[in-house]
């Protein structure tokens, strides 16, 4: 008896280790942000992801882009919205993480940057050591609403700068 419990509990352990490892992660299945291009590994404390009910799903290098797919979006129901946790860099529910708005830590994608944190000591060491408030889920994305126009202009601005120093020919 003792060693069909232990043989099927290495089963269980075996299986459980390889189907996790066969499940691609959210960077796998979408290497790059859907409207920036940019490259969400390189992004990986700043990334998000979004699940709708309908199946499909979106992977944003920031809160900035996930806010545009939102907005664009408005008909679908999101079931999921991930982002990373800054330290860790591990997908985190985004409703239930605690963020930070503002700080001397350059933000991706925007002026006045957003991170998430796992837990509210993390994002209070975060405070401690470059600045910025905390925040929940809804005033993070708020921010990141009241921010859209002046991040996209600038957006724009850097790249017409960009395109412009570029070679003719």
């Amino acid at each position: 008896m003792k060693r069909l419990v232990i043989s099927a509990l290495f089963l269980f352990l075996t299986m459980s280790c390889l189907s996790f490892a066969a499940a691609p992660t959210d960077i796998e299945k979408h290497p790059s942000c859907t409207y920036c291009g940019m490259d969400r590994g390189k992004h990986a404390q700043s990334r998000m992801l979004i699940e709708y009910d309908d199946g499909t799903s979106l992977g944003a290098c920031s809160l900035h882009c996930a806010a545009v797919d939102l907005a664009n979006n408005i008909d679908k129901t999101p079931k999921y919205i991930g982002v990373a946790d800054y330290y860790s860099k591990k997908p985190i529910h985004a409703e239930r993480a605690f963020w930070v708005v503002g700080g001397s830590k350059p933000g991706v994608m925007t002026s006045n940057p957003k991170w998430a944190f796992e837990t509210k000591q993390a994002a209070e060491k975060f405070i401690k050591e470059n600045g910025g408030a905390p925040a929940d889920f809804d005033e993070a994305m708020s921010a990141a609403y009241n921010d859209m126009y002046r991040d996209t202009k600038q957006i724009r601005e850097r790249r017409k700068m960009k395109r412009s120093q570029m070679p003719k020919g």
